[in-house]
């Protein structure tokens, strides 16, 4: 896999300490002055290095494979951390449910035991949440 400009630039960062760490002379700013252009990069390390192009473009189609696996690693990581997410969320919504349902039931029953005391208690909230709705009404 050779390196191009779009991985040369997606991945300057990396890609500039690989570089700087094999060639200690070509400074920082050298490197930053040819960043984006792999033509101008090349040339520059071999003039600072005296390395042959072929050795040069070599580490370069090094670098890119190194940075792929990086990237399809990085992108498995996020799949797994995608699924795991899904997996918790569906985890969460169960539990929910199952609350929901328990209080739907547990409200079924008291309703069956004690029909009129919740009929007053409905009708209660119902009246407070009138007078409620009404006052913000006539306030506006």
């Amino acid at each position: 896999m050779a390196v191009n400009q779009q991985t040369l630039e997606g991945n300057w960062n990396e890609i500039k300490g690989k570089l700087h760490e094999k060639w200690g002379e070509v400074t920082k700013d050298e490197l930053q002055k040819a960043r984006g252009n792999i033509d101008q990069l090349i040339g520059l390390i071999q003039r600072k290095t005296g390395e042959a192009r072929e050795v040069v473009e070599d580490f370069f189609d090094e670098i890119a494979g190194d940075t792929a696996g990086t990237v399809s690693r990085m992108a498995e990581a996020v799949r797994g951390y995608a699924s795991s997410a899904v997996g918790s969320a569906e985890d969460v919504a169960g539990v929910a449910a199952d609350y929901v349902r328990e209080g739907y039931e547990q409200t079924g029953r008291l309703v069956k035991r004690r029909p009129v005391e919740s009929l007053a208690m409905g009708f209660g909230a119902g009246l407070i949440t009138g007078v409620v709705i009404g006052i913000l009404l006539k306030s506006r």
